[in-house]
């Protein structure tokens, strides 16, 4: 009988299972023998968190990122992708998007993103309320590869109507249960969302909000409210609604020029000026994103709030059923294009949908970067050179000379599916 006790059995699986969690940090150095899993060679590395941009090798060991160096030795590897030529960047944060398949009505599943968008962490906004949220949890989250992090949704039924909305009645806004959600997982949520759109809240003005902010203040940790715009009610109410946001809260569909069920243009840019409120926000330290998605995003309105202060923090699709076939095509790295079309940096661009939303989901260090340590999250993207006509959501058209196009992408070390192209080998 072999010598190997249950003690020891229990002494190794608790060693391994404590390496796992704890990264390379953990495990035992490489010896000179020692080959990497993976290894992306001759890319340009881009990742805005250590403000590095250069050729590099990046080797991958047991899922995590184990060394970046300037040549890694073929020898080393036991597998290699060759992005010579390509963009190698860490793998896309969307702040915003729909991943809730079969409970809510516009999910698309996170890991069908993943080829597309080069998205190994997504957010979903607000698809779950606390009477669906524990299904996404244990249904969807645990069975996806791509991570998953969530807003619950004010409305305990979340988006499970649509498009019926969720807010016409405000009974569904329960501050209790949503706040008992929210202490109850705070390593899976992110704070509360609500949609303020006259077509969603009715009449109920800022109450919505209000009880989405009461809820984040009664749970106990520092949640966050996500707040969706456009076609806010009345002028004033936008103004109202900016108001009340605090530090830290995150401000989505910045950029709409959806009009309210009247026509009128109620946004953050009315008469063709920036409001007050908007830059009174942005300066005390609202987050402003972008959520594209299929009616939220006008050129117009960008092209106002950004040269007058209100920048974009954060990149983000609000990728869906429906968004995914408008003209916009608002797959992320398509709308990270239409930002170097507007004249941001591709380091801007690139920081926007990596390491700031990384931070503002409180997954920094090891989330939006490639440095020691983190897990091998891997976007690897060709930047077109060319002319392209890029069209936002009100049918806007702008002209630019850059597009990010995802070529393949790495999950916890790991090519995921099919490449999108196939210019490179993986040996």
């Amino acid at each position: 009988m072999s010598g190997f006790s249950r003690r020891d059995f229990l002494r190794a699986t608790g060693s391994t299972a404590a390496a796992a969690i704890a990264g390379p940090a953990a495990a035992a150095a490489m010896g000179p023998d020692d080959k990497f899993d993976l290894v992306i060679k001759n890319g340009d590395m881009i990742d805005p968190s250590q403000s590095l941009r250069g050729k590099r090798d990046i080797g991958i060991r047991w899922g995590f990122i184990e060394a970046i160096e300037d040549e890694i030795p073929a020898a080393r590897a036991s597998k290699t992708i060759d992005a010579s030529g390509k963009l190698v960047m860490p793998g896309l944060v969307d702040l915003h998007c729909h991943v809730y398949p079969y409970g809510s009505a516009i999910g698309i599943p996170a890991d069908e993103l993943v080829q597309f968008q080069g998205t190994t962490t997504v957010v979903s906004a607000g698809d779950a309320g606390v009477n669906n949220l524990a299904a996404l949890r244990r249904f969807i989250v645990a069975q996806s590869r791509a991570r998953i992090y969530a807003f619950v949704h004010i409305a305990n039924n979340g988006l499970s109507a649509f498009p019926v909305a969720e807010l016409y009645n405000i009974d569904n806004a329960q501050v209790e249960a949503c706040a008992m959600a929210l202490a109850e997982n705070p390593d899976f949520l992110i704070g509360v969302k609500v949609r303020m759109s006259e077509n969603v809240i009715f009449k109920h003005g800022v109450e919505p909000l209000k009880r989405g902010i009461q809820a984040c203040e009664m749970c106990g940790w520092p949640a966050r409210m996500m707040v969706h715009i456009g076609g806010v009610e009345t002028k004033e109410l936008m103004s109202d609604i900016l108001d009340l946001l605090r530090p830290g809260d995150i401000l989505t569909h910045a950029y709409s020029g959806a009009p309210n069920m009247s026509g009128a243009f109620t946004n953050i840019v009315q008469d063709g000026k920036l409001l007050p409120a908007a830059l009174a926000a942005k300066q005390r330290g609202v987050l402003f994103d972008v959520g594209h998605g299929g009616g939220s995003f006008d050129f117009t309105v960008a092209e106002i709030a950004i040269p007058a202060g209100c920048t974009p923090d954060t990149i983000s699709s609000d990728i869906h059923v429906f968004s995914g076939n408008s003209p916009g095509i608002p797959f992320l790295p398509n709308v990270m294009s239409k930002f170097l079309a507007m004249g941001s940096s591709l380091e801007q661009v690139v920081a926007m949908a990596t390491s700031v939303p990384a931070r503002i989901i409180n997954r920094t260090p090891k989330i939006g970067t490639l440095q020691r340590g983190a897990p091998g999250d891997v976007a690897i993207m060709d930047l077109v050179e060319g002319p392209v006509t890029f069209v936002d959501t009100r049918n806007n058209k702008r002209d630019g000379n850059l597009q990010l196009k995802p070529v393949q992408t790495v999950v916890n070390g790991v090519p995921f599916g099919r490449p999108y192209q196939a210019p490179f080998s993986v040996r």
